[in-house]
């Protein structure tokens, strides 16, 4: 080190010495230091349906699985469960899921809707066409996705061999203005 970096330093810790106190922190003044991390401010379950929309529902499943760790099991998450757990081909878990969801609230309808997309899936129309029907009374026909699902179930248990139908066709619905 050089003459004038040496000073430099020796400079420095002098004048820290100077100041009130020295170099221990002035009595009454505490030091601060962060706290542990506190809950998160973001809505699981928003960030969830953002990754349904982008198509990552592996993702989604981890948002919906923290927000059931924030909200508990309610409707809403046990729904969003399912629905990802449908997208991403788990049939079995997604049933049970969605009816759970269904027992839990009766009058969900994007619960009822989703179910129906599931029993879709697995080829039970019969029960679909019912469940899609639960939803519509349900939602007072408010959802166009649930009519829409409501008519195609309709079709294909009236006609067997209706080729209008393909596994996209159906829509998954969720609470608030989000489609699936």
């Amino acid at each position: 080190m050089t003459n004038n970096g040496l000073g430099f330093v020796i400079a420095l810790a002098v004048l820290g010495g100077c100041t009130q106190g020295g170099f221990a922190p002035p009595q009454g003044d505490r030091v601060f230091a962060p706290g542990v991390a506190g809950q998160s401010q973001v809505n699981q379950l928003v960030v969830g349906h953002r990754l349904m929309d982008a198509g990552e529902h592996e993702l989604a499943l981890a948002a919906y699985s923290r927000a059931a760790v924030q909200q508990g099991f309610n409707v809403d998450t046990l729904s969003a469960l399912g629905s990802a757990n449908l997208r991403l081909g788990r049939l079995n878990q997604a049933e049970r899921l969605l009816r759970r969801a269904v027992k839990e609230d009766a009058n969900y309808a994007p619960a009822w809707n989703n179910l129906g997309v599931l029993l879709m899936e697995q080829g039970k129309t019969t029960e679909a066409r019912q469940i899609f029907r639960r939803a519509f009374a349900t939602d007072n026909g408010q959802s166009d996705e649930i009519r829409d699902n409501l008519r195609l179930a309709i079709a294909k248990t009236e006609d067997p061999s209706y080729r209008g139908l393909n596994k996209e066709v159906f829509d998954l619905v969720r609470s608030g203005d989000y489609v699936l």
